[in-house]
């Protein structure tokens, strides 16, 4: 008895302290938001407000650009959205081996970096002067994996048995298909598409590498008008249309995953997983025929790194220890080294940004007031990488200390860009641990901290470790806010395979292939250990 009195008063002060520890990790995450994302986005927004935003929205060019953004973002998303749902149904319905190997293969395109998937394409399609396909192909393949592991995670919570019953009943495939599962993945189609159109809409080293400098996005204007024109109010007047469509895409993404989550409470998860029987092959054999069309730029990347005028040559690789034929101040290695150390600052503060909001949020939850904060953690993902580097460029000056020349001002960006995606990977397997659990724990003496170590980090640490990963390869490929902060000599691989490219000369080309096929094993070989370690039924991607 004594014991459980200690107990229930370590319970009862731990539940005191609990609320304290809670406040003092939203305010941590709340005011990294608040001085590394809302200050330069709102910085942006006075730019464009105070300095000829009347003449940027008359001039009929703009609206040119806004059409062809939307017009290949909603091109790219079709072409994703049929090519990611025969992915998304063996995912979820076939069983059959190696489908860590699977997922890994599906994912790589979604987290290399978007500069190297446009010179993957280049090398395949030779689009050097500009295509329209190109592009539209290479954004789908980027975005195959979010269809496939968003409709694909929805699919297989769905029981089988509905389906069933209306064959039995005379249906066919089709028709069963049409009627009984197609309105159950209407939640999780929802969230993709509106997932999957953000990222094309604000596609930045896709465009660039192909658009060849005669297609032009709202990303890559507001680019090109603040490095090359110097014309800031212009860029900050596009960054405010862009900003209106992102928030546009993010709501509806929002809304469609709280009606995929209310989908997943109701239902437990099963194994839906069988061999195909009848018409069901040609859904796989579909979803084959994708997934070879998934490998052929990659292998067309690998082809060219070694090949060039002459034929097959190393010379690439070799130029890695140099500087090219004079494009960069640093040397390939130099660059590697420089792209490493960001992506581990980047991956350290995306996970402690994570965490934290994680433990807030399923704190929240409880008291109904999560929504809120759930949604400003998203903004970041939302808002283009080009515009947040936009936006620490015109505010380097005012930042706090001596961040404006620091070594950490380029991990701080790339951790906003990646906090969100290691949220939505951890916050769903922390709100399905049982809170009697934490309870228990705490009526045996274990303080706030003791509970949160013991219970939620132990039982999450697969996901936390896949997390991690998944955010290195995030913050190793980012490109877009990268360009605008990194120094001559602190240059990432991403932004030197654009400063190689914007260089002549052949030995300037097998460079930039090399640093890309190298970033495309790195990134390959990482996936494939989050895959080992994930948690299958957990998670949102």
């Amino acid at each position: 008895m004594a014991r459980l009195g200690t107990g229930m008063t370590s319970s009862l002060s731990g539940s005191r302290a609990y609320p304290v520890t809670v406040g003092v990790a939203a305010v941590i995450v709340l005011g990294f938001l608040g001085v590394f994302f809302a200050w330069p986005v709102v910085a942006i927004l006075g730019l464009g407000l105070g300095g000829g935003v009347g003449d940027v929205l008359a001039d009929p060019a703009t609206w040119r650009l806004v059409a062809f953004t939307l017009g290949q973002a909603a091109a790219s998303t079709v072409v994703a959205l049929l090519a990611g749902l025969p992915l998304a149904y063996v995912l979820a319905r076939v069983a059959m081996p190696g489908k860590t190997l699977l997922r890994a293969m599906i994912t790589v395109p979604f987290v290399l970096p978007t500069i190297v998937v446009g010179m993957a394409f280049r090398a395949l399609l030779g689009a050097e002067d500009g295509n329209v396909g190109a592009i539209v192909l290479a954004n789908a393949f980027f975005n195959v994996a979010v269809v496939a592991r968003t409709v694909g995670g929805l699919w297989s919570h769905l029981d089988r048995r509905t389906e069933d019953a209306a064959r039995s009943l005379g249906a066919s495939r089709m028709r069963a298909f049409t009627s009984v599962t197609l309105p159950a993945l209407r939640p999780a189609l929802g969230a993709a598409v509106a997932v999957v159109f953000l990222f094309c809409s604000t596609s930045f080293g896709i465009v660039l590498v192909l658009g060849g400098g005669r297609y032009r996005t709202l990303e890559t204007e507001i680019y090109l008008r603040t490095v090359r024109m110097l014309d800031l109010s212009g860029a900050a007047a596009l960054s405010l249309l862009q900003l209106a469509a992102v928030v546009v895409a993010l709501v509806i993404a929002a809304v469609a995953r709280r009606r995929g989550e209310r989908t997943l409470r109701l239902r437990q998860a099963t194994d839906t997983a069988r061999v195909p029987q009848g018409g069901e092959w040609g859904v796989v054999v579909a979803a084959g025929a994708v997934l070879c069309g998934l490998l052929v730029p990659i292998v067309a990347l690998v082809v060219r790194s070694v090949s060039g005028d002459d034929g097959w040559t190393w010379a690439g690789y070799r130029a890695l220890t140099g500087t090219g034929a004079g494009a960069l101040e640093v040397s390939g290695v130099e660059a590697a080294l420089n792209s490493l150390r960001t992506a581990v600052d980047a991956t350290w503060m995306s996970l402690l940004l994570g965490l934290l909001a994680s433990a807030v949020l399923v704190s929240l939850r409880r008291r109904g007031s999560a929504e809120t904060m759930d949604a400003a953690l998203m903004l970041p993902l939302g808002v283009s990488a080009v515009t947040l580097g936009f936006g620490y460029l015109i505010t380097l000056d005012t930042l706090p200390g001596q961040l404006r020349t620091s070594p950490l001002l380029v991990p701080f960006a790339q951790a906003l860009i990646a906090t969100p995606l290691i949220v939505r990977m951890v916050l769903p397997v922390v709100r399905s641990i049982d809170d009697g659990l934490r309870g228990a724990a705490a009526l045996l003496g274990a303080g706030p901290l003791r509970v949160r170590w013991e219970v939620d980090i132990a039982l999450s640490a697969r996901t936390v470790l896949a997390a991690a990963g998944f955010g290195f390869v995030v913050a190793l490929g980012e490109f877009g806010a990268t360009s605008f902060l990194a120094r001559p000599d602190t240059i990432t691989l991403p932004v030197a395979v654009a400063r190689l490219l914007a260089r002549p000369g052949e030995l300037n080309t097998q460079l930039a292939y090399a640093v890309c096929a190298l970033l495309m094993v790195v990134t390959a070989l990482v996936v494939l250990i989050v895959e080992r370690l994930r948690v299958p039924t957990a998670g949102e991607f």
